[in-house]
């Protein structure tokens, strides 16, 4: 049985409390601009021309259709990678105006445990579920 975090943060807003936030959203900052660094080393140039890179001697059918298939699996990776910077990218976004570890749907603070494997989910676990079952039965 899977366990679900849904709460709503009524903490009274103290010293304390603010300077407790203040350091996990710190972290999680941190934790932000370090993966993008890491995505961004992933996309880059160099990595590009590798892949994309034509020889000049002459290749068989079936060294070329290796090199097809070695671009394509780059092309995905490139565009599944840029949704993620994205991503992460808008999170830095909401950690800057305060909507950060907020549901951008139902508005209730997202868990903790979600944001630690997660840092840049704007749903909270149900709303993400509901989201990708509504998505599957459009499919």
């Amino acid at each position: 049985m899977r366990k679900l975090c849904y709460f709503v943060q009524t903490v009274p807003n103290t010293e304390e409390n603010a300077s407790h936030s203040a350091t996990g959203l710190e972290h999680y900052r941190r934790v932000l601009e370090k993966k993008i660094e890491e995505v961004r080393a992933g996309l880059s140039a160099r990595r590009a021309s590798e892949v994309v890179l034509r020889l000049d001697e002459p290749l068989d059918f079936g060294d070329w259709c290796q090199k097809s298939h070695d671009e394509w699996l780059f092309m995905n990776q490139n565009r599944l990678e840029l949704a993620l910077l994205r991503n992460l990218e808008a999170a830095l976004v909401r950690l800057a105006s305060g909507a950060y570890g907020t549901c951008q749907s139902c508005h209730r603070a997202i868990c903790e445990k979600r944001l630690e494997a997660v840092p840049w989910a704007e749903f909270c676990v149900r709303c993400e579920e509901q989201a990708a079952s509504a998505a599957a039965g459009e499919a």
